[in-house]
């Protein structure tokens, strides 16, 4: 399949954007202007303003002088871009690989895609009429090189779809200018009576290179095809992704489940064949007025089971919003990583967390109330509770083991909490503490469980650990910071609650 290219051009940019905005400007005269040299220089002008004789790079007092109510508004210097860059996402809708084309372009690289529109030009005309129905006066023209639709787009008439293989026949009768020359190359081969490109295409490139340099012969080169010209389009290609173009706009939430599904078996039988999962998904909405709206998900590891995504996609169909119709649907899997099946276990129904269906239901829970309120810990090497843990990922592999040698609290503070203490001495649990205003009785008790720092921190005192129950039959953990002395040089804390 041979290479092929849309160029887009905007007549009135600038202007036509302003007239979407303000709908009382399309009958009146008006343009766009920029300081220079204390000097107000138009640099666009709409429809109504040309038809009377007012053009780009006059001056704003000399166009005024034959419009006395001409209306004018400043140049906004990154205007065009974002104008660009917008309708450029808005043409993912068409082909995947769209570009801007500085200052009023647009440049599609649609090999491939006409065909799902019925043709060629179908598929020109749906483009140009859409941009049409947005207020925008285009031209747009196809060929096997960016540099012929390029040229075509904005110096061609009559025929803008170039056939394969005819670019050079379709150059000949154009200016230079129509190769995207500096301006000086420009002027230079009109001053020779070159203006056009037949003129000059069959001389002997040696003369060429020495009278007017590298460009002339690069931007020939590309046109014609001898030379590849690259895009650099607007979103990321993504290597998975399923597009489903809908005959009629969609509107119900039925509509939007039947699309998804097509994308997710299509895509995840693709999965399948390459033994990878996703860990992201995108769902992209195209509606008839120009908007995108789009949900995600993620996963804990990868999958390729299109019911689990479907239902991981399901509780968000709610939020998508379809207007007029949903007119294209878009499947991208930014995230992909290679899926290792678990070997299931006869004798054992009990995977872990190698268990799929757990980490299906935790994908499940975190699409419903969010992924950062699930946490996995894993022991860390430290004997001090507080810092005897780590939050881990979840299918991380454990080097450290848990301590489970001794009672641990099924609630632990995250920093030990001052109490009062009424004990014995030296080393006799205590008989009641108060905590938080509530004094707390204790009916049995066991320990001392003596943990100090590691030898390299030595941060702190040892502490001695106790196991208490309450007269309530509430269980604490608590522990003397330092060695029971009369200098009262210790101090006790609560640590953790049992159940």
């Amino acid at each position: 399949m041979g290479k092929r290219f849309v160029s887009i051009w905007f007549r009135h940019l600038k202007t036509d954007w302003l007239i979407r905005r303000q709908h009382g400007l399309k009958e009146l005269p008006f343009v766009i202007v920029t300081k220079d040299h204390g000097r107000m220089i138009i640099t666009s002008a709409n429809i109504s303003a040309q038809k009377q004789g007012v053009n780009s790079n006059m001056l704003l007092a000399d166009a005024r002088a034959f419009i006395p109510g001409l209306l004018y508004f400043d140049e906004e210097p990154e205007r065009a871009a974002k104008l660009l860059t917008g309708l450029a996402e808005w043409c993912i809708r068409y082909t995947p690989l769209a570009a801007i084309d500085l200052p009023d372009g647009l440049i599609l690289d649609v090999s491939g895609c006409p065909h799902l529109w019925g043709g060629e030009n179908e598929y020109l005309a749906t483009i140009t009429k859409r941009l049409s129905y947005f207020g925008y006066h285009t031209q747009c023209a196809m060929a096997d090189t960016i540099g012929t639709a390029w040229a075509i787009a904005r110096f061609g008439s009559n025929h803008l779809i170039i056939e394969n293989g005819q670019q050079t026949a379709a150059l000949l009768s154009l200016p230079p200018s129509a190769l995207r020359l500096e301006p000086a190359t420009i002027e230079r081969l009109e001053k020779l009576g070159l203006r056009k490109i037949q003129h000059f295409i069959s001389m002997p490139r040696t003369a060429l290179r020495r009278r007017f340099g590298k460009e002339l012969l690069l931007r020939l080169d590309q046109a014609i095809g001898c030379t590849d010209e690259i895009i650099e389009p607007v979103i990321p290609v993504v290597l998975y992704l399923e597009r489903l173009p809908c005959l009629e706009p969609i509107v119900t939430a039925t509509g939007i489940e039947i699309a998804l599904h097509k994308l997710l078996e299509a895509l995840c039988l693709r999965f399948l064949k390459e033994e990878k999962g996703l860990r992201k998904a995108i769902l992209k909405c195209c509606r008839v007025d120009g908007k995108i709206k789009t949900i995600e998900i993620g996963t804990n590891r990868p999958s390729c089971n299109s019911r689990h995504l479907f239902k991981l996609f399901e509780d968000k169909i709610a939020t998508i919003e379809p207007a007029l119709g949903i007119e294209l649907f878009i499947l991208e899997a930014p995230i992909v990583e290679e899926l290792s099946p678990v070997q299931e276990k006869l004798f054992e129904s009990n995977g872990g967390l190698d268990d799929i269906g757990l980490a299906e239901l935790l994908d499940r829970i975190g699409g419903k109330i969010g992924t950062h309120h699930i946490h996995r810990y894993v022991p860390d090497e430290h004997y001090w509770p507080e810092h005897s843990f780590k939050e881990g990922i979840l299918h991380e592999t454990i080097l450290t083991h848990w301590k489970t040698e001794k009672p641990r609290p099924l609630q632990l503070l995250p920093q030990p909490e001052p109490i009062t203490v009424t004990a014995p001495v030296p080393d006799y649990p205590p008989m009641n503490f108060r905590y938080k205003g509530k004094l707390h009785t204790i009916a049995k008790a066991d320990g001392p469980e003596r943990i100090e720092q590691e030898w390299w921190l030595q941060e702190g005192k040892h502490r001695d650990y106790y196991y208490v129950e309450d007269e309530e039959g509430h269980r604490y953990w608590l522990f003397r910071s330092g060695h029971y002395d009369v200098a009262k040089s210790y101090q006790w804390f609560i640590h953790g609650f049992f159940a």
